[in-house]
């Protein structure tokens, strides 16, 4: 085993789920990416020890389907009371009906070390990173701010959470960027 393994919950990043997906990558794929890029220091560190966000390789931002449109007066959106996995209470997602996905200019991974997954027992293997999310950045956008949805569960120590803090300005630039896009709902044809 490398030294970044696959994650269960990354595994619901596929076609339908209006997340990040790759059609010809296997997520095992992508960790060796994560892994590669990591070791020739290409990331930074996320918002606490234990997590990086690892730039992934030029070469296939372009395999990466970007989930979000940009927001319009002509964008429908629709709103549903969903849970991300058992055991979470459920939160209020927004989704655009329509639009055009935007392309992806660059992709991220996020990966936590063992020791913050375990605080949990949420990690999948004994590996040293696991890959957690894909995160395919639209071209021209410079910062993917977390969704503000996932720093309240970590802030405030829910279940699915890890125990983190945000500065105002970090839950003002995810509030301001979630006003300006949505995912797009692709889960019917």
């Amino acid at each position: 085993m490398g030294k970044v393994a696959v994650n269960k919950f990354v595994r619901r990043q596929v076609k339908g789920s209006g997340k990040t997906y790759a059609e010809s990558l296997s997520f095992e794929d992508i960790a060796q990416d994560a892994e590669t890029q990591m070791a020739d220091n290409h990331y930074k560190e996320g918002y606490r020890d234990g997590v990086r966000i690892i730039i992934g390789s030029e070469k296939l931002a372009s395999e990466f389907i970007c989930p979000f449109v940009k927001i319009d007066e002509d964008t429908e959106l629709v709103s549903s009371v969903v849970k991300r996995q058992e055991g979470e209470a459920p939160y209020i997602q927004t989704r655009a009906k329509n639009g055009a996905p935007l392309k992806a200019g660059r992709v991220e991974y996020i990966l936590y070390r063992h020791d913050v997954l375990a605080e949990n027992d949420e990690h999948s293997t004994d590996a040293e990173w696991e890959l957690i999310s894909i995160h395919a950045i639209p071209e021209g956008v410079k910062n993917l701010p977390m969704g503000h949805v996932t720093m309240m569960r970590n802030q405030l120590e829910l279940k699915g959470g890890t125990k983190a803090h945000y500065s105002s300005e970090e839950w003002a630039d995810a509030v301001r960027f979630w006003q300006q896009y949505a995912a797009l709902d692709d889960s019917t044809p």
